[in-house]
């Protein structure tokens, strides 16, 4: 088997995330700046997002992925960001644990296949979100951190 090789778009700038930003990308970006003078970085964001479309498996647009997109366009010079509103304090010093939540701990006394169907629902950035953190917290041995990429409730 021969080497293999990938094809990119001639006018490709940069590949972020698995998404690949061409020129005309760039240039749509920086008419989105223009047209909003004032914006801060998190509103240009949710715009380009709501452009885009560019959104989570759960519906929520991607803002932080895009902000970081943004930043990495402003540093490579391909884009001129507005500057910082203000910097905020660092929130992961000071967070605040997940409140405990009392549920029933019973021991299930059947088979996996009694339980079907299960259903597999992301609960980041919906009303669930705050239970599943306070259950991770309790209950799992590293307890909760904010970096948990994939959050899941599984059900019957």
């Amino acid at each position: 088997m021969g080497p293999r090789a990938t094809v990119r778009a001639v006018n490709a700038l940069l590949k972020y995330r698995g998404r690949e930003v061409t020129t005309a990308d760039a240039a749509f970006i920086r008419q989105l700046i223009a047209a909003s003078p004032l914006a801060t970085r998190r509103a240009l964001s949710q715009q380009l997002c709501a452009a885009w479309n560019w959104v989570q498996a759960n519906g929520a647009p991607r803002d932080m992925v895009c902000r970081g997109l943004l930043l990495a366009l402003h540093r490579a010079g391909h884009i001129q960001l507005p500057p910082h509103h203000h910097l905020p304090p660092n929130p992961l010093a000071r967070r605040a644990k997940p409140a405990p939540t009392v549920i029933d701990t019973t021991p299930l006394s059947c088979g996996l296949r009694a339980l079907q169907p299960l259903t597999f629902q992301q609960v980041r950035r919906t009303p669930a979100e705050p239970l599943f953190n306070s259950l991770i917290e309790q209950y799992h041995y590293l307890g909760y951190t904010q970096r948990m990429p994939f959050r899941y409730d599984v059900s019957s």
